[in-house]
């Protein structure tokens, strides 16, 4: 089995002159991304780094990002894409967790984002920007110079199948992000079904607009096209505009797309005389996808094409096909390949066709476990089944239909928020004794971030201040689009939240019987 280290050199051995990858920060062919990578892995050899160490990156897309992820591979060493949309708290209790022997990180993110201060003592920090070096960092080219020539290849670091290559970070329910160990062999199981399920073939132009630190952006196409010699189109960030541009310019065949990008996409006054006539699909998912959005796509002759997954699934544990997604729209498809899904009820027990239940996913692309977190792993996975916490039903053919989610999750834009994470935050609050965050439907981006709070006797709170003061301590994704105040939260007889009542009241304040304030999200 050819791992993950050897997938570029093993295309360039065949087809090296081959446009690879055109990125904001170059243009590779094969034969060039194979050296950048062997130049990045001579870089982290001689700063030390080696098997089982983990270096962090906190960047936008770029083809640098994915050098770095390949030599990680050859080094035997963990890569962590870090959210760029967090904030600067968010991003230090990560890196204090999984303390990384390197930090690689981008503008502005250097200065802008306070990356000086959130690096655990003893991590070696590089600098994208040479214009934004906070003191005692290394500027990039000085961090590739110390690779120096490339008189002898490096040796070899022997690599198991099953050793950790991966190291993302997903929300929690409980509120503390959990960081997934996914391997060498999760994604090229992974990457398997990617190519069964798009087709795909070194005749592909990708074009990838989703952020790298998503599994998303990452592994549903963007690591698959490279192993199958397919060139890849990489945005530093989503533009509906420059989007659509390049499905034309650069005759794209494949891209993904969540439903927050399609509908701003679909916004445009271009789209509906687009070209579009060199794409084969549009691959969506990340949340429930609207069946207007599969009609609407379809309409200009192209394939919606759906996955379901998680983080913990690499992501791809269900998809559809081209020649299935007009006549399954709404639904996440079949078990991707080498993938098994069950149906089970709150006891654990397999429930037949056309029943709601958990949605069990088994696999070689499902996690090792959480980053030294043995009890929530255990939680999670049981006999090699990956428990969800989606809720699902599968129908005679094997399709699968996502109802909606067991744990208190919200999606919105793409993005999980974990109401707890959101909580914690508002309670840190002086003047708020209890805080509630639900998901409320929305049109744009699936679901947006409303708050429930409670004041301290006294205080006199309003909305936009609660909100202001949220500013820079968790990521803008994530503060409450809305936020109501209470006298008391609905509660059980054991004075536990009613999360179901608290919708309920959520959307009774929503229709006039209390004016909160809101602001718009920003994806």
């Amino acid at each position: 089995m050819l791992l993950p280290a050897d997938w570029i050199h093993a295309v360039a051995a065949g087809a090296g002159s081959k446009m690879a990858l055109v990125a904001d920060d170059g243009c590779f062919s094969f034969a060039e991304l194979a050296r950048a990578i062997e130049r990045d892995e001579r870089a982290l050899a001689a700063c030390g780094v080696g098997q089982g160490q983990v270096v962090a990156w906190l960047g936008l897309n770029s083809a640098a990002m994915l050098a770095i992820l390949f030599a990680c591979a050859r080094r035997g060493a963990l890569f962590v894409p870090l959210n760029w949309r967090l904030a600067p708290p968010e991003h230090r209790a990560m890196l204090a967790e999984c303390r990384p022997a390197l930090l690689i990180v981008g503008a502005p993110f250097a200065g802008a984002s306070a990356a000086a201060a959130v690096a655990p003592q003893g991590t070696r920090c590089v600098a994208l920007d040479e214009a934004e070096v906070p003191t005692g960092w290394q500027p990039m080219p000085d961090f590739l110079a110390a690779a120096g020539p490339a008189a002898e290849p490096l040796p070899r670091v022997r690599v198991s199948p099953q050793s950790p290559l991966l190291l993302c970070y997903t929300s929690g329910s409980t509120g503390r992000p959990k960081g997934v160990l996914l391997s060498h062999d999760a994604l090229c199981a992974n990457a398997d079904a990617s190519v069964d399920m798009h087709a795909m073939s070194a005749d592909d132009r990708v074009l990838t607009t989703l952020p790298l630190f998503h599994v998303g952006g990452l592994n549903i196409q963007t690591l698959p096209a490279l192993r199958e010699g397919c060139s890849l189109v990489l945005h530093a960030k989503f533009d509906p505009g420059e989007t659509l541009a390049a499905i034309a310019q650069q005759r794209i065949t494949l891209t993904v797309l969540v439903p927050a990008q399609l509908d701003a996409v679909m916004d445009l006054p271009q789209w509906p005389d687009a070209d579009l006539s060199s794409l084969r699909a549009i691959t969506t998912g990340s949340t429930v996808v609207p069946e207007r959005l599969c009609h609407a796509v379809h309409a200009r002759g192209v394939p919606l094409i759906q996955v379901w997954g998680a983080t913990e699934t690499s992501p791809i544990a269900a998809c559809q096909h081209a020649e299935e997604a007009q006549r399954t729209a709404g639904s996440a498809g079949r078990a991707a390949l080498g993938v098994e899904l069950r149906i089970v009820d709150a006891e654990g027990r397999e429930l037949p066709t056309g029943h709601s239940g958990e949605i069990l996913v088994r696999g070689r692309n499902v996690m090792s476990g959480y980053w030294q977190d043995a009890q929530a792993t255990a939680r999670v996975l049981d006999k090699g089944w990956f428990h969800s916490g989606d809720r699902g039903r599968l129908d005679a053919d094997g399709f699968l239909w996502v109802d909606g989610r067991l744990k208190d999750m919200i999606i919105s834009g793409g993005e999980n928020v974990s109401p707890a994470e959101v909580e914690i935050a508002l309670q840190d609050d002086p003047d708020i004794v209890e805080a509630a965050v639900v998901g409320r439907p929305d049109a744009r981006w699936g679901e947006r971030v409303v708050a429930v709070v409670v004041a301290r006797p006294g205080a006199q709170l309003e909305p936009d201040a609660v909100m202001a003061r949220l500013e820079g301590r968790i990521a803008r994704f994530k503060q409450p689009k809305q936020v109501f105040v209470v006298d008391a939260l609905p509660r059980t007889a054991l004075g536990k939240v009613r999360k179901e009542d608290v919708r309920s009241l959520v959307a009774q304040l929503d229709d006039g019987a209390a004016r909160p304030a809101s602001r718009e999200s920003s994806a």
